[in-house]
């Protein structure tokens, strides 16, 4: 069955204490169109990640954003060696100066080298195994939603073609119509002509294998709506000849009527994968 272009997936990713979230969203577009928000530092990722949704979707505007949404801001560490020969020459001085040793926890730790602060970097390497985890997760809901629209797209389409159908053989009834009743008041040579000059055999009969095409590309799973879109524009053309040939009210309706759900069919094609 056919696969929407919109669609969303989430998931969340983890690895010691950094967390992260990944959000994919698409929408129609004629292309694949791939937008990525990235952490800093991340931008290595981009073939791998474009490689994984390439796998499953070929057509859309899709926008993959992966946050970083946790992590320790700061390592703190204190160099025990330094602080316990500062200690050492304290209790020298004490003892040889016969000094009072007030020295504090808050004064070792202002001593020069004591402690030592180091931002955390988050390896774009490092957190990829987690982050693939996630976008597997992300893709699935995608993908789903995607197929769910397809469904919707089926039945909406399904039903135009069937009126459509309906239609065709409404013109094809008032083409014998008006055959039989211009043959009883003309001559046999001018009714040929005319016979002649209003022959849509052929116009619905392609018309009607249009729609036969478009019904079998309703059931397939690979990506057609560029094919429905070219489809749609031969069943304009057809509509434009039956209207020309046949000048009458009521083909003339149902010319307007086929016309519209071509139009409609065009539009929810710009919707199929």
């Amino acid at each position: 069955m056919i696969t929407g272009m919109t669609g969303f997936g989430s998931a969340q990713f983890s690895i010691g204490k950094i967390k992260g979230t990944i959000e994919v969203k698409s929408v129609n577009h004629r292309y694949l169109d791939i937008a990525f928000y990235l952490p800093s530092g991340f931008g290595a990722l981009e073939n791998k990640i474009r490689e994984m949704l390439a796998k499953d979707v070929a057509r859309g505007r899709v926008t993959i954003s992966v946050r970083i949404t946790d992590k320790p801001n700061q390592e703190v560490s204190f160099n025990e060696d330094l602080i316990e020969e500062y200690l050492h020459h304290a209790k020298s001085i004490e003892k040889k100066y016969k000094l009072s040793n007030n020295l504090m926890l808050a004064d070792l730790i202002r001593m020069p080298g004591v402690v030592d602060v180091k931002e955390v970097f988050v390896e774009a390497q490092e957190m990829w195994p987690s982050v693939e985890k996630g976008l597997v997760i992300a893709l699935k809901s995608l993908k789903i939603m995607r197929q769910r629209e397809g469904k919707s797209l089926v039945k909406d389409m399904s039903d135009k073609l069937k009126r459509m159908t309906q239609k065709l053989k409404a013109i094809q009834k008032r083409h014998d119509e008006l055959l039989k009743g211009y043959q009883k008041k003309n001559k046999s040579e001018e009714f040929a002509s005319y016979q002649k000059s209003i022959d849509v055999n052929e116009e619905i009969a392609r018309f009607n294998h249009y729609i036969e095409e478009m019904s079998a590309l309703l059931k397939v799973s690979v990506p057609v709506g560029k094919k429905m879109d070219f489809i749609a524009q031969e069943m304009q053309r057809e509509a434009n000849t039956l209207g020309s040939k046949l000048q009458d009210e009521m083909v003339s309706n149902a010319v307007i009527a086929l016309k519209s759900k071509i139009e409609k069919i065009r539009e929810q094609a710009n919707n199929v994968e």
